[in-house]
């Protein structure tokens, strides 16, 4: 048994933000640490959207692993970038629709 929870990174697209609450419930429910984008309700600058990015990539470090929510196999450019990021630092990935 570990000593502490597994700390679980999501990654997605924004449009699918019902998604990642449900996975972030899903996943709290089942014990581990949840790490998520930041929710934006309004309209944010690309300086704003790249520090967003960059603190996300953050997360991914904190993380044992990381889950895409990606509904219809749909992965955007940001998550694309998070997917390699985490490969490349050796993080485990799953995704929520393998097809």
């Amino acid at each position: 048994m570990p000593d502490r929870p597994e700390i679980v990174c999501i990654c997605g697209s924004t449009r699918f933000v019902d998604e990642m609450r449900a996975a972030n419930r899903d996943l709290t429910f089942a014990g581990a640490i949840v790490v998520a984008p930041g929710e934006v309700d309004e309209l944010i600058t690309d300086e704003q959207k790249a520090a967003l990015d960059a603190l996300h990539l953050r997360k991914i470090d904190l993380a044992d692993r990381v889950l895409v929510v990606n509904p219809g196999g749909y992965t955007g450019e940001s998550t694309s970038r998070e997917i390699a990021y985490a490969h490349a630092t050796g993080k485990p990935i799953s995704f929520t629709d393998p097809g």
